[in-house]
């Protein structure tokens, strides 16, 4: 039996690569005639064929995939492939185009024994020897991209959830304009405008006696046996949920440019959001040279000579992530101080957890929405030439979201890693984690804390100074430096400190002028330094350095300090203009949406280049023009999240 099954196999194998070939030769000959079929003229045409500036980078030949796809015959459909080659130092692809009954074994059989020619004419000739230096043509692999997707289990379950999880703030959205109509209808006409106000906002203060819903089976019986007229336990605490979820609630306050009472650091929105256009900025440019730029090379040339790529990867942006760490350090040292002093000045277990699952909350359900948004995505859609390379920046999470889930996704690197910009968020919650540590150890002894600082801080430096040294690539760079905790605490841990001080301070710490004046200078120097050398000393040398691995272990630190001496400064009342200008009501609802932002640009980015049939031509206007554009995308739909997904979770009360 087992010999049938593989004589039937073998039949079925040979018939189809038959079937294949005789489809192909029926497109070669008809291609060869004076007066060929429009079918053949256009599948020729649909191929990738080599352009202008290969000096400049310009090596991928992607075709036509949607002319390739255009093609019907009688017995077959055009079908877009690509052919991966490499000829000396060069590796790029070329478009092809041949019919549908072709698998993608059998296209790499085509492009091998070289059956793919138009009057003795390869249809995919090497690069001239002249502009490469060799004209050695070897294939790598091949792929066909299909017409169709057809979502698997775990794309069509993500895809529920992503509409479930939208559609219970609609209807929450729905029930709470329902109540208050209701509410509305139950005024009597001849009450005064007071009651009608009061009758209006009765449905919140029913909702709001009873803030937490700690439900078990005897209360919710006891409840409803004890009162009929009244709504019972489960429904204040139903009706409490779909407020907190709707978009009545939701929306207050999101794009609102007022400040609050509680808002005691200003400036810190002008930072927050001034350091997400910054972000927004260096990945536009990362991702989209990364995948569809055909002239490359002139970009690089660029980095190295145009002073606007201080915006971009080759200049200070990842500095911004160290500023997002410092005010997260910032942040946590007076959320937990906070909280202890509530507490009566005591830390408790249960005050830990509270600590810790605020935090959650705050990070994770807008999170893992993405995560689920991403696998839906990419089980329904069919991009370009450029898709399976936008896929493999970061839009592959079918395997690993159990890391996001975790946020361990910063120590589990793996070569197809969930939304990698997210490594982030593992960051800084490893480094939240430390910060009850830190105040228990000041607490108990200030010679202990200090020895601890020194320790930590001197660990943070040497470890990234040690590893930045011995780097040789990106790859080396990235796996066991950039997103370690161990290499990247400084600026942390010096918000933690900043944020002790300015709770804990009964006076001011700059009384005199040159105070100021120093604290401005040292500040202003540091962080051009910081920039400057960026420029001279990169992450990767390709040879130990001292003076490179000095740069890296140091530079973090020395930018969280210089930032640390610019916000003492505006929040003591001697920041001037640089003050006005981070304090503007402008940047409230851009740091509002801030950490939407964050999750959602990559992924407009990346979405926009897998999306494009043609490449990306490098010019500053073009990036420029790039970067509004996924500015202004980002938040429109960072906003949609902020609204439907993320404050839902923190508005809602917990017990």
């Amino acid at each position: 039996m087992a010999v049938g099954y593989l004589l039937l196999l073998l039949i079925v194998t040979c018939s189809a690569l038959e079937k294949c070939m005789n489809d192909t030769d029926v497109f070669l000959q008809e291609l060869s005639q004076d007066y060929p079929k429009d079918f053949a003229v256009v599948m020729f045409d649909s191929f990738g064929k080599m352009g202008s500036d290969v000096y400049g980078g310009n090596i991928n030949q992607p075709g036509s995939i949607k002319e390739c796809r255009s093609v019907q015959t009688a017995s077959f459909s055009g079908q877009y492939c690509q052919v991966f080659l490499s000829q000396g130092t060069a590796v790029y692809f070329v478009g092809l185009c041949v019919p549908d009954t072709c698998s993608e074994t059998q296209v790499y059989m085509l492009v091998l024994q070289g059956k793919l020619k138009f009057r003795n004419n390869s249809l995919i000739p090497p690069l001239p020897s002249l502009l490469v230096n060799n004209s050695d043509q070897r294939v790598i692999w091949t792929t066909c991209l299909p017409r169709t997707v057809t979502p698997d289990a775990s794309g069509i379950a993500c895809l529920v959830l992503c509409c479930v999880i939208v559609a219970v703030p609609l209807l929450a959205t729905l029930v709470t304009a329902l109540k208050s109509w209701q509410e509305n209808r139950k005024v009597p006409p001849t009450v005064g405008p007071s009651t009608l106000s009061m009758a209006q906002n009765s449905g919140n203060r029913d909702l709001n006696s009873s803030s937490y819903c700690g439900l078990n089976a005897g209360s919710l019986k006891e409840n409803d046996q004890g009162n009929k007229s009244q709504p019972g336990l489960f429904s204040r605490c139903l009706l409490q949920f779909l407020q907190a979820f709707s978009l009545q609630t939701t929306t207050k306050g999101v794009l609102s440019a007022s400040t609050s009472v509680k808002d005691t650091y200003p400036s810190l929105n002008g930072v927050r959001a001034l350091s997400m256009l910054w972000i927004i900025c260096g990945h536009t440019v990362q991702y989209t040279s990364s995948i569809s730029v055909d002239n490359i090379n002139n970009l690089q040339e660029s980095f190295a000579t145009n002073p606007l790529h201080i915006f971009t990867t080759r200049g200070g942006v990842y500095l911004a992530v160290d500023t997002f760490l410092l005010m997260g350090g910032l942040l946590s040292a007076r959320s937990l101080l906070s909280s202890i002093q509530r507490n009566d000045d005591a830390m408790s277990l249960r005050l830990m957890a509270d600590y810790f699952f605020k935090r959650l909350r705050r990070v994770q359900p807008l999170h893992m929405f993405v995560v689920l948004l991403i696998i839906a995505v990419t089980s329904v859609f069919n991009g370009g030439p450029y898709w399976e390379k936008s896929k493999a920046s970061g839009l592959e999470c079918h395997q690993y979201w159990w890391t996001n889930l975790l946020l361990i996704n910063n120590l589990f690197v793996h070569h197809l890693p969930c939304i990698p910009w997210t490594w982030y968020l593992a960051l800084d919650f490893q480094c939240y984690a430390t910060t009850p540590l830190l105040i228990l150890a000041h607490r108990k002894s200030k010679v202990l804390f200090a020895i601890l600082v020194v320790v930590l801080l001197l660990m943070t430096i040497l470890t990234g100074s040690i590893l930045a040294a011995f780097a040789r690539n990106w790859d080396d760079f990235v796996l066991l430096n950039y997103l370690k905790p161990y290499s990247r605490y400084g600026p942390f841990l010096i918000g933690v400190l900043f944020g002790m001080l300015l709770k804990e301070k009964k006076e001011m710490i700059l009384k005199k002028k040159w105070q100021v004046a120093l604290a401005w200078i040292a500040s202003l120097s540091l962080l051009a330094l910081v920039v400057a050398l960026s420029f001279t000393y990169p992450y990767f040398p390709g040879r130990p350095s001292a003076p490179h691995a000095i740069y890296q272990g140091l530079h973090r630190s020395v930018w969280a300090a210089a930032l640390t001496l610019v916000m003492l400064a505006c929040e003591e009342g001697y920041g001037g203009f640089i003050m006005s200008l981070l304090s503007l009501n402008f940047w409230i609802p851009l740091s509002n949406l801030s950490y939407a932002c964050y999750l959602f640009h990559p992924f407009i980015i990346l979405i926009y280049n897998g999306l494009q049939e043609t490449p990306t031509h490098y010019l500053d206007l073009n990036f420029m023009y790039l970067f509004l554009g996924h500015t202004v995308l980002t938040i429109v739909l960072s906003y949609v999240a902020t609204v439907l997904v993320e404050r839902p979770f923190i508005l809602l009360k917990w017990k």
